[in-house]
């Protein structure tokens, strides 16, 4: 059976259009991500310290940022934490660190909290960044060195 002049045309379009479409896909991909400065997720962390009032939050802020152990520390007031210590539980006004680092430098960040801040066991925990504006997790890889 011979196949008319349109349906050949219809069939090479399809098919033309299923083989582009993927090269089409695979070459935007790579220029989009060359103009957004390709971010290796889990690269950067945000960690979480808490502080019993501001005096100390903004002193463990300014050593963390001047030893760049992190490129930003949020102070963040007046926040409520309710937890068991001692076989109590307890509720307390604290302040909370919100800090942005490499995830290479966590454990060197967490060292400088626990030597310097003044509860027996201090909160340093963080979490791996996945995903964020390609020019701020740049700034920070660019003020925190390896």
């Amino acid at each position: 059976m011979l196949i008319g002049p349109s349906l050949k045309a219809c069939v090479l379009t399809l098919l033309l259009s299923v083989l582009m479409f993927q090269l089409l896909r695979t070459v935007g991909l790579r220029f989009f991500t060359m103009a957004s400065e390709t971010y290796l997720s889990g690269t950067h962390a945000a960690a979480f310290v808490t502080c019993p009032n501001d005096t100390v939050a903004k002193d463990l802020a300014r050593g963390i940022v001047e030893r760049k152990l992190a490129a930003c520390v949020n102070i963040i007031p007046a926040i409520t934490s309710v937890y068991e210590w001692q076989g109590k539980i307890e509720e307390d006004s604290e302040v909370l660190l919100m800090i942005k680092t490499r995830s290479s430098k966590v454990s060197e960040l967490a060292e400088y909290v626990r030597s310097n801040h003044p509860y027996e066991v201090a909160e340093v925990i963080s979490l791996p960044i996945d995903q964020g504006n390609p020019p701020y997790l740049k700034w920070i890889g660019d003020v925190v060195p390896e």
